[in-house]
């Protein structure tokens, strides 16, 4: 399995803690200093089985930037939602876990940590 984190977020930091203590095999990915393509993100999306708004942070400086808050949350609009994430990666939800048997959690909770742990 692969987790995408951001070092300095504690919500990353706790799911390692929690992967470790499952004694998971994980890789770890600082998608800031490796940011995904939006290819990548495109295969995330479908194995979380969301759109790109859902896993957006509009609360940051970048979003506000970009003005997302009034971008049309439609399939017309979806690449560019995508090309955003690619090209502003601290937009990206985190952490974000791809499991290798083709499942994926924003592992935000113990809970969802937990779900993709075999």
């Amino acid at each position: 399995m692969e987790i995408w984190i951001n070092p300095a977020c504690s919500k990353c930091s706790s799911a390692l803690t929690l992967l470790d203590a499952m004694g998971a095999e994980y890789t770890v990915r600082r998608y800031l200093e490796e940011p995904p393509t939006a290819e990548e993100i495109e295969q995330v999306l479908q194995r979380l089985e969301l759109e790109p708004w859902d896993i957006t942070r509009l609360g940051e400086p970048a979003a506000a930037d970009l003005g997302m808050h009034t971008w049309q949350r439609d399939a017309a609009h979806r690449d560019r939602w995508i090309n955003a994430l690619a090209t502003q990666p601290t937009l990206i939800q985190r952490p974000i876990i791809t499991a290798d048997d083709g499942t994926a959690v924003v592992g935000r909770s113990a809970d969802a940590v937990r779900s993709v742990v075999r």
